[in-house]
């Protein structure tokens, strides 16, 4: 069963901007999905197409039901721990909101947007 309270939704369509063909996103999935395995975590994960956030790959949000969604940019495979420690975060928060200091440092710095939940 999936870690309830986040969906880690990961853009893969973004391109890298020196090679068009490389989509640090898809990287990413993969990367984040084989690190849970090792892990033995079971969190849910899904691709998917745009999260408009193109200038800043690998972009993902995390989203739960009754909760705030944050998108977060600037990712790469050497983010996994953290990211994964991100999403735990989120999940453990009520609203989803997680205190500053209590965020990881590619959650603080690559904050693009938090939305808040549909009423």
């Amino acid at each position: 069963m999936a870690a309830p309270g986040v969906t880690v939704f990961v853009c893969v369509s973004c391109r890298d901007g020196e090679d068009a063909d490389l989509r640090p996103g898809a990287l990413l999935l993969e990367a984040l999905r084989m690190r849970l395995d090792e892990r033995n975590l079971d969190i849910a994960v899904e691709p998917v197409e745009c999260l408009a956030v193109c200038k800043r790959p690998a972009t993902v949000a995390f989203a739960g039901a009754g909760k705030w969604t944050y998108v977060i940019g600037d990712l790469e495979g050497a983010h996994l721990d953290e990211l994964i420690d991100s999403a735990q975060s989120f999940a453990a928060a009520g609203n989803g909101i997680v205190a500053w200091k209590d965020r990881p440092a590619c959650f603080k710095k690559g904050v693009v947007s938090r939305t808040p939940p549909v009423p």
